[in-house]
């Protein structure tokens, strides 16, 4: 079980279980963070990641379990009372899923519109300050998301989660499909954009670089459990054969891959 100390975690997961169908995704899921953490949760494709961010925000009902926010249960939450709470939330998306039909800051100030009635006008200068948190100029407002580089779109992607100033960030493979200089462009930006606005992280993803730079904490996800957490100093030490076998990207180890023969 990953835990912080009692009663001090922003989020928390007990026990929670998920399936589609014959396939359970998550079992009994435990999984605690700290005020102002940045936890990483590590794994292969397929092993619960995404599912877990999205029961958390209540696009999926686990089938059992609790979550809690805040020590609020959220579980099973409706109407204006989860609204209220998914104002505390944030979301970078894989892939940045930006509207292709609103130009670039009406997509960073589109909660703010759409979710909280801000005027427009205070909308687009809150859209120019996050871009520029974010190191884009204002000429890059007035631009369509597809005239921007995958670069561009991750960061304005990353000024939209931080538009509200959310208390919690979601990260979903935040350096996906970036090569390696913008990746890391990214994860220093994510470091930068988190401390500013006070918020406690957390990010999937399978790329170990990022996991080693932004992370305070890491957690390793396998068949709907956690199987390792620890320090991210630590992961290269963890003694675990999952972790090991992931870190190093080896095909041989405790984790089998399903490979259809030919």
């Amino acid at each position: 079980m990953t835990t912080v100390a009692e009663g001090t975690a922003k989020v928390e997961l007990r026990g929670v279980k998920k399936r589609f169908g014959r396939k359970i995704v998550l079992d009994g899921l435990d999984l605690a963070i700290a005020p102002g953490e940045s936890l990483v949760v590590i794994g292969g494709s397929g092993t619960g990641k995404s599912v877990m961010i999205k029961c958390v925000l209540g696009i999926l009902r686990p089938e059992g379990g609790e979550i809690f926010v805040d020590g609020q249960d959220v579980t099973h939450l409706g109407g204006r009372a989860r609204d209220t709470v998914m104002r505390k939330f944030g979301m970078l998306f894989q892939g940045s899923a930006l509207f292709d039909s609103l130009p670039v800051w009406e997509n960073v100030a589109f909660g703010l519109i759409q979710g909280r009635g801000l005027a427009r006008d205070r909308a687009h200068e809150v859209a120019i300050e996050k871009l520029a948190k974010v190191g884009l100029g204002p000429e890059v407002a007035a631009l369509w998301p597809a005239e921007l580089s995958g670069g561009m779109q991750k960061r304005v992607g990353l000024a939209r989660a931080i538009a509200a100033e959310p208390e919690i960030i979601f990260f979903d493979e935040p350096t996906t499909g970036l090569d390696p200089i913008m990746a890391d462009v990214i994860n220093d930006l994510i470091i930068k954009c988190v401390r500013e606005v006070g918020a406690t992280a957390v990010s999937i993803t399978h790329d170990m670089v990022s996991a080693r730079k932004i992370a305070d904490r890491i957690a390793m996800l396998h068949k709907g459990k956690i199987v390792w957490h620890g320090p991210a100093g630590e992961i290269d030490a963890s003694h675990n054969p999952f972790v090991d076998q992931f870190v190093h990207g080896r095909a041989e180890g405790p984790i089998q891959m399903e490979v259809r023969a030919v």
